[in-house]
């Protein structure tokens, strides 16, 4: 397995963490580069929060000792963008992303996200902009395209490059297709074999042989990993072990599931505080204890967990259920 390039940064393997809003926040990415993962992405960051001062935003650009680190921003205006950008390069970003295939409604009704990709001139000049305004590769997240009557991605891939991105991020679904359906790698080979900057495919990606599958069917350089990383950072490890060896590892145990929850619970806690940490832990405990006996009950006691103590109980508790009674 060849390492991956993107610009001046280079990283030890393919595989890349997705950014995930309100899922892929530095303790996720702890997790994610412990197991592995060659390059992660912050959730995605409002230009104009981050220049504003909103405190919460200032807190998803918590990147500290981070590396390789992508930071990724989405907006509409050169201006603003610029400006975050150079924020989040000073903070230490590695990497700059502008998110341009976020289907959420209220990002798109602002000419954000996937909004873009009906604009392909304007995302040009933006990429152009943020470019020109830091000292770090810039890179683009699209999607296969807003729908069938605009420009697809293999354009949008094709400007992004003219305007100076170092690398695209291909997900293969139109913006109205949100994360349903399956999604069509086959948009992902016609970018890679379009533009001659690294291409990252995006979608459907649930196993180390998935990850495998996609780089062979698409020729793409990086696969990212998003909605299967889950209660399940694994996930990672499993795709760099089976991009080396052609091995499936096998899956953790439900002990080495509750162990990783709580060591996630304590990540954040040390980053977030109690009150946040405790109330974010609830769909975190949820993931990891899926398909798990006794997980569905246990889930419904998560939502009254009020205190690391009981949280901590909850969590370790579904272990027993895996031999008990149910």
């Amino acid at each position: 397995m060849k390492l991956f390039e993107i610009g001046s940064l280079t990283m030890d393997n393919p595989v890349v963490s997705a950014p995930m809003a309100g899922i892929s926040d530095k303790a996720f990415r702890v997790l994610a580069r412990e197991m592995g993962c060659g390059l992660v992405w912050t959730e995605m960051i409002s230009d104009q929060a981050l220049v504003f001062g909103n405190r919460k935003t200032e807190q998803l650009l918590n990147i500290e000792g981070e590396y390789p680190v992508c930071v990724q921003l989405f907006g509409s205006k050169p201006e603003t963008l610029t400006r975050a950008a150079r924020m989040a390069v000073e903070r230490g970003a590695d990497l700059i992303d502008i998110n341009m295939g976020c289907p959420t409604p209220k990002i798109v009704k602002n000419c954000g996200g996937a909004a873009l990709m009906k604009d392909p001139e304007s995302a040009a000049r933006i990429v152009a902009a943020v470019v020109g305004a830091v000292g770090v590769p810039v890179t683009v997240k699209i999607r296969k395209g807003w729908d069938e009557d605009y420009p697809d991605a293999v354009e949008f891939a094709r400007l992004a490059e003219a305007s100076g991105a170092s690398a695209v991020t291909v997900h293969g679904r139109f913006r109205g297709e949100f994360f349903s359906g399956q999604a069509d790698w086959s948009i992902i080979r016609k970018v890679k074999e379009t533009v001659n900057i690294p291409v990252i495919g995006n979608g459907d990606v649930w196993t180390g042989a998935d990850a495998r599958r996609m780089l062979d069917e698409t020729g793409c350089d990086g696969v990212m990993i998003g909605r299967a990383a889950r209660g399940n950072p694994w996930i990672y490890r499993d795709a760099v072990h089976f991009l080396r060896t052609g091995e499936q590892l096998p899956p953790p145990t439900p002990e080495e599931r509750v162990e990783m929850a709580l060591r996630h619970f304590d990540l954040l806690l040390e980053f977030k505080g109690e009150h946040t940490a405790v109330l974010e832990m609830r769909k975190h405990a949820a993931w990891y204890t899926r398909g798990m006996r006794g997980g569905a009950r246990l889930r419904e006691r998560l939502h009254a967990a009020d205190s690391p103590g009981a949280m901590r109980e909850i969590i370790r508790s579904v272990v027993l259920k895996q031999s008990g009674p149910d």
